[in-house]
């Protein structure tokens, strides 16, 4: 029988490196041998990579575009309302010399620039942001992956789609992209809970603050997993005890694990303990955080 719970868990980091994919995706595998009814959203759009750990098959595929605006030269008087108006410097102009072009790769298709021309000198064309692909991975668990494309300032839209997907259903899994810019804001958001994953080590520590304190101004309950225990100093166990946020786990700095990753396999696949360390965690976090449906 299929365990239907809901919650929705980002897993993110300050900083990339930490082992963020290593904890979401070895999460969505113990989850997955529960009969947990589990999604995982790839929301690392500028290098997706929780499929190089399963295997599925697309059923779903949709395009990612943003409206971007056209400027007609021939009916446009070069008056620079347009360019006023754009908060993103998209609209370049120099007016004596009768020039106005629209920079694609900043524009963030607002839709300022057709509302302040009255001279009806603006259309809009689709322009392609990226894909997101739906795959199923067992009749009840899935990944959806969230891919920008290259030259793409912003992966925004394109995550926003991705975790739209993902419709709430059971048990979600969001592996954001690591900073604290805005495609981790637009991450965590959608998040009852974050687990942040750092390492113990001064760059560790100064990026897992920024974390905490962004997740502090969201008012997103959070706690930390320690990965490569032993690696560096006790800095950031004391920097966690001292502001009483919950260690989740504490994961060591392991050469098996470190190959099994970046081989594409699963870390804990034949571990049982660390399986329980994991579903153990998952259950502490759904108890307090989530919520419980029918089972079918």
């Amino acid at each position: 029988m299929v365990k239907n719970h809901t919650i929705t868990i980002a897993i993110a980091s300050g900083k990339g490196g930490t082992g963020k994919t290593l904890v979401a995706t070895n999460l969505f595998y113990v989850l997955q041998q529960l009969d947990y009814q589990v999604t995982l959203v790839d929301c690392d759009a500028e290098e997706p990579n929780d499929l190089c750990f399963f295997s599925g098959e697309v059923v779903k595929s949709v395009d990612v575009y943003q409206r971007v605006p056209v400027i007609d030269e021939n009916k446009c008087v070069f008056c620079g309302k347009c360019h006023e108006y754009c908060n993103y410097n998209a609209i370049f102009i120099l007016p004596q010399a009768k020039i106005i072009k629209v920079i694609d790769d900043i524009c963030h298709g607002c839709g300022a620039c057709s509302v302040a021309c009255s001279f009806d000198a603006i259309r809009e064309k689709d322009v392609i942001l990226g894909t997101v692909s739906c795959y199923s991975i067992t009749d009840h668990t899935a990944i959806v992956e969230a891919r920008m494309e290259v030259g793409v300032l912003s992966p925004v839209p394109v995550i926003k789609t991705a975790i739209k997907e993902a419709d709430n259903i059971g048990i979600v899994l969001l592996d954001s992209s690591p900073g604290t810019s805005c495609p981790f804001i637009q991450t965590v958001i959608n998040a009852d809970y974050v687990i942040l994953v750092t390492e113990p080590t001064p760059f560790g520590l100064s990026d897992l603050k920024q974390s905490v304190e962004t997740l502090k101004t969201l008012n997103k309950p959070y706690g930390v997993i320690i990965n490569r225990v032993g690696l560096g100093n006790c800095d950031v166990e004391d920097y966690l005890r001292e502001e009483k946020i919950t260690d989740l786990m504490d994961i060591p700095y392991d050469k098996a694990i470190a190959s099994h990753y970046s081989n594409g396999l699963i870390a804990i696949r034949d571990k049982q303990n660390w399986q329980n360390k994991f579903s153990s965690m998952f259950d502490k976090i759904h108890q307090e955080y989530g919520n419980c449906v029918n089972q079918r």
